[in-house]
């Protein structure tokens, strides 16, 4: 597919909201929060903080990971559902204020943002209308929860994480992307929304949903990649919930220790789920060169993808 993962980058504001605090507020325990999500604490962006502020910082830890400046950049993608303003663009933002002059555009796929984002990323990378890119998934979700909603309230996060892809897998053997599967069925549109300044959840049928859907492409993009789901080293999805992600790697066959998780720590934080998760991951040496990695999630409307690659 010519499109090389050359750094990451992760951005997590500082300040912490417990379960401690969400249960007080939904009259329940932080036990309760912690087993029907597997979350113990999500961040929440300063007062003063939007996506774009999230965008730069994760994008600017990307690039000088991958040894780049911002002027070596020909694309600025960015995945998010929470943009700063309808225009312009968290993209095109995250681009003036790293000192990058390229094309840029926002992604709006949900939690699957970051897995389409990178979708997109290699069609243009190795098409030769781009030769570097920079993609971010950011999202600012806290300021869209509903406090008083138990399905959502302990769930959502905020946060930033990006990759540098460069188009030259051809000459880096063992490494890149292989194979990338999107997929979606409109038919679920009302199941996950964000109306009224609200996030609405019918926590059932995403779970549902999710459990098939990201099931399925990630076999799907094994086999595209020609691979067995047994000789894939690490299994990435999007940060939704622990049970899902427990569900997905039981139907897939795969040892929950092959299933890169962090939710614990950061909540979900949508398009920024799996960026982050793979920063953290490469910083602490999990992830290693050659390794087989399958990415995958799914998202509002609804729609999936996944997306096989050597590290």
């Amino acid at each position: 597919m010519g499109a090389v993962v050359r750094g990451t980058g992760a951005y997590l504001p500082a300040a912490v909201r417990t379960n401690a605090e969400v249960a007080q507020r939904l009259g329940t325990t932080e036990d309760w929060i912690v087993e029907r999500t597997g979350i113990r604490q999500r961040h929440v962006a300063a007062a003063h903080e939007h996506t774009s502020d999230l965008a730069y910082e994760a994008g600017r830890r990307a690039l000088d990971d991958a040894g780049l400046d911002a002027a070596d950049l020909d694309l600025v993608l960015v995945a998010t559902i929470t943009p700063d303003a309808p225009m312009p663009s968290v993209a095109v933002l995250t681009a003036r204020r790293l000192g990058a002059t390229c094309a840029a555009v926002d992604v709006g796929a949900a939690c699957a943002g970051f897995v389409y984002g990178l979708g997109m990323a290699c069609g243009l990378l190795s098409g030769g209308v781009a030769r570097r890119v920079l993609l971010v998934g950011a999202e600012l979700l806290t300021r869209w929860v509903d406090p008083e909603d138990r399905a959502t309230a302990a769930l959502f996060g905020d946060g930033a994480g990006a990759v540098v892809l460069t188009a030259d897998a051809a000459t880096d053997a063992g490494r890149g992307v292989c194979a990338v599967r999107l997929g979606g069925d409109p038919a679920h549109v009302d199941a996950l929304t964000l109306e009224d300044g609200l996030i609405r959840m019918h926590g059932p049928r995403v779970f549902k949903q999710a459990v098939r859907h990201v099931t399925d492409v990630s076999l799907a993009a094994c086999e595209a990649a020609g691979w067995r789901v047994e000789d894939v080293d690490w299994i990435v999805p999007h940060q939704a919930n622990a049970r899902v992600i427990a569900a997905i790697g039981k139907r897939l066959g795969v040892a929950p220790e092959r299933l890169l998780v962090n939710i614990g720590r950061s909540g979900n934080t949508s398009a920024a789920s799996i960026p982050v998760a793979l920063d953290e991951a490469a910083r602490d040496g999990r992830l290693v060169r050659g390794q087989r990695v399958v990415l995958t999630g799914l998202g509002a409307g609804f729609v999936w993808g996944a997306v096989a690659l050597r590290w």
